[in-house]
């Protein structure tokens, strides 16, 4: 159980009155975002405030009146989903981090140097995001701030989305198991089993991902296989 003293405040308002806990930031969100926990791990206090840093406790008769029930807990869970929770410091900045490193390894697997048509490399997009001063925000979706971020990327960095359509050709010994792996990398077109046992396959996939999935099958099929691609768009 978190003490009061860390603990931050999660608030609902209803019909004009506050109804304030003290909670565990990250189990509290854990739980907001659906995931199981024990609601000892969550709150610091079992009780339910009308303003919490004055300790003043909200009204079981209001309570009974607006949640129709005057379990701390059952109310808690309410308050956590459907009001506002004050993050920390140090819990918004490892949302920001989170929300960076998912823009990075999306704009890593989809955008590619428009001259070469290969990926940048993760350091070289985490360089420019510096230099143009890309801050990550925590309560943003991921999608929402992809654009952003190419927007200004584009100052610094030549880069644009493409998908590659690749055929793909695999020897009998290891058809089987590398068709299992190269799904994983887009979407298989056209596909079919040749009369001597060799696989050949159309897959289209992020362009990012090209250089890795020739790493991956050559490893896997030892090198007998072959890849050329057919189609930019």
């Amino acid at each position: 159980m978190v003490t009061v003293d860390e603990a931050v405040v999660a608030r609902l308002k209803l019909q004009g009155n506050n109804f304030e806990i003290l909670v565990d930031c990250s189990n509290a969100i854990a739980l907001r975002e659906g995931k199981a926990v024990d609601m000892k791990d969550v709150l610091a206090a079992r009780k339910v405030f009308s303003d919490a840093k004055k300790g003043m406790e909200a009204s079981e008769n209001l309570m009974k009146q607006l949640f129709n029930t005057t379990d701390k807990d059952e109310i808690a869970r309410h308050i956590i989903k459907k009001g506002e929770i004050h993050l920390t410091t140090e819990y918004k900045s490892n949302l920001r981090e989170i929300k960076k490193r998912k823009i990075i390894s999306l704009i890593h697997r989809n955008g590619v140097d428009p001259k070469t048509h290969l990926p940048h490399p993760i350091n070289r997009i985490e360089n420019a995001m510096e230099e143009v001063k890309f801050y990550a925000n925590e309560f943003a979706p991921v999608e929402e701030q992809l654009q952003e971020a190419l927007k200004k990327l584009k100052q610094v960095l030549p880069i644009r989305f493409e998908v590659k359509e690749i055929e793909v050709k695999i020897a009998p010994a290891y058809a089987a198991k590398a068709y299992s792996v190269i799904k994983n990398y887009g979407t298989i077109l056209r596909d079919e089993w040749q009369n001597n046992g060799y696989w050949v396959g159309i897959i289209e996939m992020p362009a990012g991902l090209e250089t890795e999935f020739y790493e991956k099958i050559n490893s896997m099929c030892h090198g007998e296989v072959e890849a050329k691609v057919l189609k930019i768009k």
